[in-house]
């Protein structure tokens, strides 16, 4: 019965437990945050992302339609991160009232992501993803396939493309799996 009640409590801390990937402060390095633009496309977009005053990741510029473009995002790329035991991200982020896709890639070598979509409102919001609402997508198009299985993970990232010219900005406190 005890060895029963000790497996239960650690199976409970296991489930119950949280593993952060990214919590930005003053002294977070973001020089592994990268910009991808539709430039790559030929598009005229410009993104940037800093560590702003407060500390938090900013994710900002402009998105422009010239060219065919309209997009940008920044990505965050790791090593293979064993995600099994967990279901869900915990976002902590400010946006500026615009939609933006929270992305997730199993490995950097899949051309698809798994594609969560956020309405911000100009506040800090604590936003809850259930891995297996994240759908397959590759440039635009949703694909055939299973939802983000949650097994292992390369990659998380944030875009905005929302088929207009617009300025954005995204500031991102933390990212964590639960």
């Amino acid at each position: 019965m005890i060895m029963n009640l000790k497996t239960l409590i650690l199976i409970f801390v296991i489930m119950g437990s949280s593993k952060i990937i990214f919590d930005f402060n003053k002294e977070s390095t973001i020089s592994d945050w990268k910009i991808v633009d539709d430039v790559v496309m030929g598009g005229r977009s410009n993104g940037s992302f800093t560590l702003n005053n407060d500390g938090h990741g900013e994710f900002s510029g402009v998105i422009s339609l010239d060219n065919n473009g309209g997009f940008s995002s920044v990505r965050y790329r790791f090593k293979e991160n064993d995600v099994a035991n967990y279901s869900t991200f915990i976002l902590k982020i400010k946006g500026d009232g615009k939609k933006y896709q929270f992305r997730v890639k199993s490995t950097t070598n899949d051309y698809h992501s798994y594609i969560y979509v956020i309405q911000t409102d100009n506040t800090w919001q604590t936003i809850e993803i259930l891995f297996s609402e994240m759908y397959p997508a590759f440039r635009g198009r949703d694909l055939n396939m299973v939802n983000y299985p949650g097994k292992e993970m390369e990659e998380v990232a944030f875009l905005i493309g929302n088929k207009k010219r617009e300025s954005f900005k995204l500031e991102i406190d933390k990212i964590e799996l639960k």
